[in-house]
C-alpha cells in the first residue's frame, strides 16, 4: 500500500532531483523510496573480522604521510611503460 508523504526541501535540491530522475527514467518517488529503503535496511552491526585478517592487521607500518593513491599510480606507470 502506498502512502502520501510531504517533504520540505530546498527548491534547488528538488530541481536537481527532478532532473536526475528524468535522466535515469525513474520517478522521484521511486528514487526516494529506494534511498530510504537502503538506509533503513542496512545492517548497522560491524562485520565480523576473520581470524586471518586479525592476524595480518598491523603487520605493515607506513609513514603517516604515505599517499597510497600516488604509490599505486607510480606502480601502474612503471608496469605499463
Amino acid at each position: 500500500m502506498n502512502t502520501k508523504l510531504t517533504l520540505n526541501l530546498k527548491k534547488s535540491v528538488i530541481e536537481k532531483a527532478k532532473a536526475y530522475s528524468k535522466t535515469h527514467k525513474k520517478s522521484l518517488s521511486k528514487l526516494i523510496e529506494s534511498y530510504l529503503s537502503t538506509l533503513t535496511d542496512s545492517n548497522d552491526e560491524d562485520p565480523e573480522i576473520s581470524p586471518l585478517v586479525k592476524s595480518l592487521s598491523g603487520i605493515i607500518e607506513l609513514d603517516r604521510d604515505f599517499n597510497y593513491k600516488e604509490a599505486y599510480s607510480d606502480y601502474l606507470l612503471n608496469k605499463y611503460k
